[in-house]
């Protein structure tokens, strides 16, 4: 096929020697087969901001730390050079979140560059070396289901324990490879300790994968994965091998709500102190 204006700089540059054809068009990028050298490698090119459709970007940014002062500058200013920051800062965070993702064992395609916008990375293929396709288009049995819906939560979890949150994951971001399920689509990855909303995003990804499997396997309907999860994280008790039982025991104390209002008090006359110190 016609070389897309994108990939041509990947051509000229000797790291893709053929386009083969497009694979998929998403919501954030389009994705490419391309031949490099004797293997069948797969390029990401990343639409601009103003195409995309993923409207939910800052959100998934917070915590992030850019190590340029300047850099960090401009992007909060919004200058033409700060968006064009910003854009370099999402994409190399899917290739940082792939290097951190794989290190903690998940399943994740082997990244190799990421170049004038466009990630080339491992080609996931099924058992016949065709690219592998989404989850959402397998047809799966209870036994299936259930085998997989286990071996995601535990990539969740080692993801959890690595301090990274997938923030996006659903049926749509997850391949069906040969050796089983292949977590997708980075970019929007969330540092668990460093974003006010990791918790919820842990739970949306977590919910997401029971409301899918459960069609297959009505059994895992009801079940608390998520806030399980997200309790032993918090209480320093998560690790890659922990058993899991989707059930969480609800903390039916009720609230000391004189202690909560004493420590505002208290916090208000400390920055009293605080401003009438400054004043002086």
């Amino acid at each position: 096929m016609k070389t897309p204006k994108r990939l041509e700089p990947l051509v000229a540059e000797g790291l893709v020697d053929e386009v083969v054809r497009q694979l998929m068009s998403g919501k954030e990028a389009s994705v490419y087969v391309v031949r490099c050298g004797a293997e069948l490698r797969c390029a990401k090119v990343y639409k601009e901001a103003h195409k995309r459709s993923f409207r939910q970007s800052s959100s998934y940014q917070e915590g992030r730390r850019v190590k340029n002062s300047r850099q960090a500058r401009a992007m909060e200013k919004g200058s033409r050079y700060g968006r064009k920051m910003q854009e370099e800062v999402w994409q190399n965070a899917e290739v940082d979140a792939l290097y951190r993702a794989s290190a903690a064992g998940v399943r994740v395609p082997q990244p190799y560059i990421c170049f004038e916008g466009v990630l080339l990375m491992e080609l996931v293929t099924d058992a016949d070396g065709n690219p592998a396709p989404r989850l959402n288009d397998v047809e799966l049995s209870e036994e299936q289901a259930l085998a997989f819906h286990a071996g995601l939560l535990d990539q969740v979890v080692r993801m959890l324990c690595a301090g990274m949150i997938h923030g996006d994951l659903s049926e749509y971001n997850i391949l069906v490879g040969g050796q089983g399920p292949v977590i997708i689509d980075l970019p929007q990855a969330v540092d668990a300790a460093g974003n006010n909303s990791a918790e919820q995003m842990l739970g949306r990804d977590v919910a997401n994968l029971a409301a899918y499997f459960e069609r297959f396997a009505p059994g895992l309907h009801g079940s608390a994965f998520g806030k399980e999860i997200w309790a032993l994280y918090q209480a320093g008790l998560l690790h890659p091998d922990i058993v899991l039982s989707g059930r969480v025991e609800d903390d039916l104390r009720s609230a000391d709500v004189g202690a909560v209002m004493s420590e505002i008090r208290e916090v208000i006359k400390e920055e009293e102190a605080r401003r009438l110190h400054q004043e002086q």
